[in-house]
């Protein structure tokens, strides 16, 4: 696929709760974005797995791995948009503002066998993520005055 009509796409929103299996079930924290926001991206970027960069707050810039979409595995009804930021954070950030550049694709959504093969198939995202953002056509994006700008207002 030709992404490079639509990526790098950059958005901001409010962190939700979600459905309460990324920490939970999978050890794979997410920072799940408000409906708005989803409802907000383009239509010509599918459903898939991405990586790119997430800012909380305007702190400081993490690589992150992101799912966008229904979840197969858990056939979700609700569309959602949802960042793992490759980065500890000591406490959880619900209502912190995230800043998200989309960057690339890693593949699309699929479904699996079981909640192990799924947590395999993350941890191979999070190492592509990782391998495709320490390129300098993707890491450039880490410093882009997007992470920098002060906003009034968030979706």
């Amino acid at each position: 696929m030709n992404f490079s009509r639509v990526l790098p796409y950059f958005c901001r929103g409010k962190v939700v709760h979600g459905f309460g299996r990324g920490s939970k079930e999978l050890g794979i924290p997410t920072a799940n974005l408000a409906k708005e926001v989803v409802d907000h991206i383009p239509q010509d970027i599918p459903t898939g797995i991405y990586y790119g960069w997430a800012s909380v707050d305007g702190g400081e810039v993490h690589k992150m791995v992101m799912s966008l979409g229904w979840n197969p595995f858990y056939k979700d009804k609700t569309k959602s948009m949802e960042p793992h930021l490759l980065h500890h954070f000591k406490e959880d950030f619900y209502g912190a503002t995230l800043s998200v550049c989309i960057v690339g694709y890693i593949r699309p959504e699929m479904s699996f066998n079981s909640v192990d093969e799924l947590i395999a198939a993350i941890h191979s995202d999070m190492e592509v993520a990782k391998q495709e953002l320490d390129k300098p056509e993707n890491r450039m994006y880490k410093d882009d005055n997007f992470f920098h700008e002060k906003t009034s207002s968030s979706l």
